[in-house]
């Protein structure tokens, strides 16, 4: 079970996030905040798995409460909620921490497989966000540094994270299970001390593996 925080001002939003979530056992919703501030303070104190974060809140936005449960907590997975799929805004997020998005209109089973793809560290970057990644941190802007930890397989797994494939088109394209290309991961995560895909991708793109041509 992922203990889930829920971060909206609007009332209508949590209920209907909170409606999403109450029919999967899966999920405990263990609080709710209408502000970053207020978000903030329910992390320290209901230590959850997850938070779902609006945008755009009075007194602290979720981008800068974002920002600071990461700095603090930074096992804590925190999920963007938003109206528009503004990419400036969502690539703002990851940046800050964000583990990924979710738009309000998607269709709820469509929100319950995300969160548990992202609460398993499984959830793809998409084709959009790992281009824009690729912008901000192009090789030619970096330093040079180590050769790379990781084996030759290793590598063909990085270069298709950074290519925003999801694990089950990893496993098709390499022609091994799915289960071996979570196990990967994990070890390529370590090996790099990386928390998550979205910072994966960020290696990749700095070392030049951007797997999108």
């Amino acid at each position: 079970m992922f203990r889930v925080l829920i971060v909206d001002d609007h009332k209508h939003a949590r209920e209907g996030m909170r409606a999403i979530l109450g029919t999967d056992a899966s999920f405990e919703i263990v609080g709710e905040a209408t502000s970053g501030r207020e978000a903030i303070e329910l992390t320290e104190r209901c230590m959850p798995d997850l938070v779902l974060m609006d945008i755009h809140m009075p007194a602290m936005d979720g981008l800068e409460a974002t920002k600071a449960i990461k700095e603090k907590y930074p096992y804590i997975k925190i999920v963007m909620v938003t109206v528009s799929a503004d990419i400036a805004h969502l690539f703002e997020a990851l940046k800050k921490g964000a583990q990924g998005y979710l738009l309000k209109n998607l269709h709820p089973q469509e929100w319950r497989r995300y969160l548990r793809a992202v609460a398993l560290d499984e959830a793809p970057l998409g084709r959009e966000l790992a281009l824009r990644i690729l912008q901000e941190f192009s090789p030619q802007r970096q330093p040079k540094s180590e050769p790379s930890p990781l084996t030759g397989r290793e590598h063909d797994i990085l270069r298709l994270v950074a290519k925003g494939l999801p694990n089950r088109e990893i496993a098709l394209q390499l022609d091994i299970s799915e289960h071996t290309v979570k196990n990967h991961l994990k070890n390529i995560l370590h090996k790099l001390h990386l928390e998550n895909r979205v910072q994966l991708a960020r290696y990749a793109f700095e070392k030049g593996i951007s797997g999108i041509g």
